[in-house]
């Protein structure tokens, strides 16, 4: 973007010119919008004019000229690729951060943008990565093949098939394997062993193990001649860089979606404005470009850009994203509005209050990402333990190279390092990687078939372990979507024809509470008639001409501006409430014809979810956007005692906050967009599949049919899932209890017996595939 206002040399000579003074195209230095000379907003600086589009603007070009003048001096990382204004993280390790893209110096994960934008490409990691694994996959396959079958084959002599390996190797191993090398000798730098540690040792030392014994096999003795050459390891190298490669891809893969949550919340904020100017005209601005005090034209359809106050017109929003309201709210002159809502009939004209990152959608956005930046004490102590495993292998190969080199038989030194590099290979942790890993695999496919979708491993290992469940109401123990519940009218009249007269009345409203009954009438076979003189401009209520019959229908409030007498159906309308039911009442020349309920059902699956949690032992507290009149009803009608009611997003974040700091383990029910902080919070997040994009992106559960039955299913494979994963860290530590003092030949002195660095990759790819085997058992598992 061009930060000067064109060329400012250029603006005296085209003073003389008016009309093109006027009309030529110049850039607010400041927010980067096309203005023209015509702009009241100017000032000379330097010997230059300099136009912008509104005071504000302006304001901030005269407190830092040169700032906007001359952007590139005040910016030293210009060349930097990162996202300007980004700071980047560790999903493990939240207290890594910095301004630019990297690795984590303690675990060496990649970093990520913690507030991620709409703009925001592939990650270039996993770009990369699947780069190295395809190119270098083919070399894989034929060095893995030669090794395995090579000398049946009799292709070459068994010393030129060596020289084949290892230059097929070099590519994968230097190449593809260089990002593990680089993070491995982090790890040794920044003194925090972990896993690439032991892949970076592991696949190193079997490769140049294998180089050596290439290059010089006269250095080694004639007991580890196999098949006619001294026995190497280059596809054991291979391997296990491609197998780490295709594993991190899928995990970068997995990574992506955990900011699918903020680019859903991003992406509800429309991206223009209509902005009404001072001398009348409008004109559409991106939103970038409102500023607080601005007047802005809401028309019928449109999102309201930002949070504001109606200054003209009425309407009803609809602002279920933010209170899980699901009936749309009447705003009227003096009215707040919020950023992101929609405005589903009438024209408004709002005053900009808040903007950028004051309105509550970014302060939502917010939330979302300082609940999903937080980690559970359990992955930190499980890097310290996978830390200990680290060193402790490390220190075993040293130990067993320098025992061998010092007191073993001749060559000792030999026999040191070819020892060291089988406890390097038998130890390198492909069966603990794989041993957790491959029980989430399967686990969330066999969800799948069930409805219940995982997000993370996390997710199936800690709901097990949930005693305390949030659910909101809208949507997740009722329908969601409002229906016609019952007609009830005074004497003198029938239902059914306050049900006709009503729906032939609300035939021209867009509001969701007349779609209900006017559907209602068309599913009796009710005949509507025409609505003549149509006005729904109150806000609280509906007029027009049906029959020549003058109808009005609308809440208590528009029957008091009426001065019409509720008295007689009064008792009814309160009882209609108490279950939870929205009360219209229709009437006719200044007399109540009766009234008309329209409720949002509870789920017919709710009642048995409900009590099958509590026989569970689970403590249900129900939180949401709704009255506590209503919320009071439907928790009576399920059996909840705990409830909480007219509660925004934060309050929801905030108690699940107070019941982890109880001690609670916490999950969180929901489909709004107004429970996305609190799911993403909670120690497990449920969102129901029949919600919005946001709850599902933001939790670690989706319900794919929204029902909430489905969280007992859910438990249940959890229980199942973590002791798969128990059993199978239980074999990969097997294998080493047994396989690495076997590699490091403590047998030796009694049997004589030594482990080469073939068998030791043998035994590393049969306890592998043990885990896996068993983690396959999880299919058919009841």
């Amino acid at each position: 973007m061009t930060k000067h206002n064109e060329n400012p040399h250029s603006h005296h000579h085209n003073e003389d010119v008016p009309s093109l003074a006027a009309t030529t195209e110049l850039n607010d230095l400041v927010c980067g919008m096309t203005v023209t000379k015509s702009s009241p907003h100017h000032i000379e600086y330097s010997g230059h004019a300099y136009y912008f589009c509104s005071t504000k603007c302006l304001s901030k070009f005269n407190q830092q000229p040169e700032k906007y003048i001359n952007p590139s001096k005040n910016s030293e990382t210009s060349a930097d690729t990162s996202v300007p204004g980004s700071t980047y993280t560790c999903p493990m390790h939240p207290e890594i951060q910095q301004d630019h893209p990297g690795s984590c110096p303690k675990c060496g994960m990649a970093l990520e943008p913690m507030m991620p934008s709409l703009d925001d490409d592939d990650n270039p990691e996993f770009k990369d990565f699947s780069r190295r694994f395809w190119s270098t996959l083919p070399l894989t396959v034929v060095v893995t093949v030669l090794a395995m079958f090579g000398h049946q084959l009799g292709w070459f002599t068994m010393a030129t098939q060596t020289w084949i390996e290892l230059v097929l190797s070099i590519p994968v191993v230097l190449w593809a394997g260089q990002p593990f090398f680089v993070r491995g000798w982090q790890s040794v730098i920044n003194r925090s062993p972990n896993m690439w540690t032991l892949i970076g040792l592991g696949t190193g030392a079997a490769f140049i193990y294998s180089t050596v014994a290439t290059i010089a096999p006269g250095v080694f003795p004639e007991t580890f001649m196999s098949m006619g050459r001294i026995a190497v390891y280059f596809e054991a190298a291979v391997v296990i860089i491609s197998l780490t490669l295709f594993g991190q891809m899928l995990e970068l893969r997995a990574r992506s979606q955990t900011s699918a949550a903020i680019k859903s919340l991003l992406g509800l904020a429309p991206k223009t404005a209509r902005r009404i100017n001072t001398d009348g005209t409008e004109e559409d601005v991106p939103l970038t470009h409102v500023h607080e005090g601005d007047l802005l034209r809401v028309r019928p359809g449109e999102k309201v850009p930002v949070d504001g106050i109606v200054e003209e017109g009425s309407s009803s929003l609809d602002e279920s994203m933010l209170t899980g309201e699901p009936l749309p709210v009447s705003k009227r002159p003096g009215d707040k509005v919020i950023g992101a809502t929609m405005n589903t009939s009438g024209a408004l004209v709002i005053r900009a209050e808040k903007v950028g990152s004051a309105t509550v959608l970014a302060q939502i956005v917010q939330l979302v990402a300082q609940a999903q930046r937080s980690r559970a004490p359990m992955q930190r102590m499980a890097d310290l333990v996978a830390g200990y495993f680290v060193m402790s292998v490390v220190f075993i190969a040293l130990l067993t190279f320098f025992v061998w080199g010092f007191w073993g038989p001749q060559p000792s030194w030999v026999y040191g390092l070819i020892n060291a590099v089988a406890v390097l290979i038998i130890a390198c942790p492909c069966a603990l990687g794989l041993a957790t890993p491959m029980s989430i695999m399967v686990a969330t496919g066999r969800g799948a078939t069930q409805g219940i979708l995982f997000r993370d491993a996390a997710a199936i290992e800690n709901l097990r372990k949930v005693d305390t469940l949030i659910v909101d109401k809208t949507g997740t123990l009722t329908e969601g979507r409002p229906t016609f519940n019952k007609a009830v009218p005074v004497e003198g009249t029938s239902a059914e024809e306050v049900l006709r007269l009503a729906a032939s009345l609300d035939q021209g409203s867009e509001h969701p509470l007349a779609e209900a009954i006017v559907n209602a009438a068309r599913e009796r076979g009710i005949t509507l008639s025409a609505v003549n003189e149509f006005e729904s401009g109150s806000g609280i209520g509906v007029r027009g001409i049906v029959d020549t019959t003058k109808l009005i229908l609308g809440n208590t409030a528009l029957m008091q501006q009426e001065n019409i007498s509720i008295d007689a159906l009064s008792v009814t309308a309160d009882a209609l409430r108490m279950e939870g039911a929205s009360v219209m009442y229709l009437a006719s020349d200044g007399q109540l014809l009766g009234l008309l309920a329209v409720s949002d059902p509870i789920k017919q699956s709710t009642p048995e979810a409900v009590n099958d949690l509590k026989a569970a032992g689970i403590r249900v507290i129900m939180a949401t956007g709704d009255g506590i009149a209503t919320a009071n009803a439907v928790a009576k009608q399920l059996g909840i005692d705990e409830v909480h009611g007219d509660v925004k997003p934060a309050d929801k974040l905030d108690l699940v906050s107070k019941l982890q700091s109880e001690g609670r383990i916490v999950a969180m029910a929901g489909d709004g967009i107004n429970d996305a902080p609190a799911l993403a919070k909670a120690d497990v997040g449920i969102a129901m599949g029949t919600g919005t994009d946001v709850a599902m992106n933001s939790a670690q559960i989706t319900l794919v049919k929204g029902d909430l039955r489905g969280i007992s299913t859910a438990r249940h494979l959890s229980d199942l899932t973590v002791a798969n994963m128990k059993q199978n860290l239980g074999f990969a530590f097997i294998y080493n209890a047994l396989g690495v003092p076997l590699a490091a030949g403590v047998l030796y002195p009694f049997m004589g017996l030594l482990l080469s660095p073939m068998f030791a990759a043998l035994a590393m790819s049969l306890s592998s595939a043990s885990v896996v085997f068993n983690a396959l058992r999880l299919r058919k598992s009841k």
